[in-house]
């Protein structure tokens, strides 16, 4: 299954990486976007959900990592206004 990384933007200039265990994030997510803060929380966590069942699907178990994700972007954006802008790119 292809693994996707994507750098992230934020508000302050500042760069995080995101990882992604299917590329089906790119169905939520594009390089070259621009989301409010809430709106990427949204599209982030419903893609990383997906990607974690679609590993549960070909290997029999959820891909856990994409937990770490959820936590690492809860924390990320907890310094932010939800109408801040981020962008997204590749790595």
């Amino acid at each position: 299954m292809p693994e996707i990384n994507f750098q992230i933007n934020l508000p302050d200039g500042k760069k995080v990486s995101l990882y992604s265990p299917s590329t089906v994030i790119l169905e939520y997510l594009k390089p070259g976007d621009s989301l409010k803060i809430s709106d990427f929380k949204s599209l982030a966590i419903q893609a990383l959900h997906k990607a974690s069942e679609k590993v549960r699907a070909k290997y029999g178990f959820a891909c856990t990592r994409t937990l770490e994700e959820e936590e690492k972007i809860l924390s990320w954006i907890s310094n932010y206004d939800p109408d801040q802008l981020i962008s997204i790119a590749m790595e």
